[in-house]
């Protein structure tokens, strides 16, 4: 079976006869790539949140719950697989000018690669506004929206200069993801750790340690750490998984009396944008949203 799907999609492999290239930074480097490809196909979520902030279409996408913010972006596109696992066959019968992986598809660009051309533009957690800035102007530079990628990025450092002003002097913060029951932490290293870094957030615990999932907790560790705020993200709501919600978990004596419970500081954040997408453009732009309307509501 693989030696039949290599040799299909060699078959189809494009010509790769475009009128111009362009150099852009990848999360492997400067890779040259073709400018203003016609048949797109993206694995990675916030691609296609930032492809869709510049006006790009694409042609494919992994069959997944999308956040209620790109379902109809995706309604009615052909799925090619999952973020795991593409569907090679129906790439090389739909053979694509341009691939785009990262993320959970980072493991797929090099078989991906032999489609088509496939870049890598993983967003890292210790890293990610830098990174996310950094794709958004490739994004600019590959599909001919330059314009549009420096306007996008203007918003951008404005919204999170207006956030940074919001925060100010607002106490410090716990970032808890729950999934089911069980609770974990999250520092300013981490995914989600740029509410602290570019928003200027206090951590109320800086010694968290940087791990995919968090650093488990006890809800008496989240009663001694007395957070003046928390923001909550809800996994199994994020990726639409049956199971209690996270205000269900968080529902206990030990969170209600920390100062964010008495205060009313407890932020559900909306989970799919920010644990899916994270790093995408939109993605970034309502979370900023959501923790201003926090702050601006106290």
């Amino acid at each position: 079976m693989k030696t039949i799907l290599t040799t299909l999609a060699i078959a189809v492999l494009p010509t790769l006869a475009f009128a111009q290239t362009a150099e852009i930074e990848t999360a492997a480097g400067p890779v040259t790539v073709p400018v203003s490809p016609e048949s797109v196909v993206t694995f990675d979520l916030a691609a296609l949140d930032t492809l869709t902030a510049l006006g790009v279409s694409v042609a494919g996408v992994p069959k997944i719950a999308p956040p209620a913010y790109l379902a109809d972006v995706i309604d009615g596109l052909p799925t090619v697989g999952t973020l795991f696992e593409p569907d090679f066959e129906a790439l090389a019968v739909m053979a694509p000018d341009f691939i785009i992986a990262g993320g959970r598809s980072q493991a797929q660009v090099e078989p991906l690669s032999q489609i088509a051309p496939t870049i890598d533009m993983t967003i890292s957690g210790d890293n990610l506004l830098a990174d996310a800035k950094a794709r958004i102007s490739a994004y600019g530079t590959a599909f001919d929206r330059e314009d549009a990628s420096a306007a996008l990025l203007a918003d951008l450092d404005n919204a999170i200069a207006a956030a940074r002003t919001a925060v100010d002097g607002k106490g410090d913060a716990l970032i808890v993801l729950t999934n089911g029951g069980k609770v974990s932490a999250y520092g300013d290293d981490s995914r989600f750790g740029w509410l602290h870094t570019s928003l200027g957030l206090p951590e109320a615990f800086p010694e968290l340690n940087a791990e995919t999932h968090g650093e488990a907790i006890s809800f008496e560790f989240i009663a001694d750490v007395d957070p003046d705020w928390i923001f909550v993200v809800d996994r199994g709501a994020a990726i639409g998984q049956d199971g209690e919600a996270a205000a269900v978990t968080l529902d206990n004596p030990l969170v209600a009396g920390t100062a964010a419970g008495k205060a009313g500081h407890i932020v559900y954040l909306d989970s799919a944008r920010l644990y899916l997408v994270g790093g995408g453009y939109q993605s970034m732009m309502g979370t900023i949203d959501e923790v201003v309307a926090a702050f601006a509501a106290d």
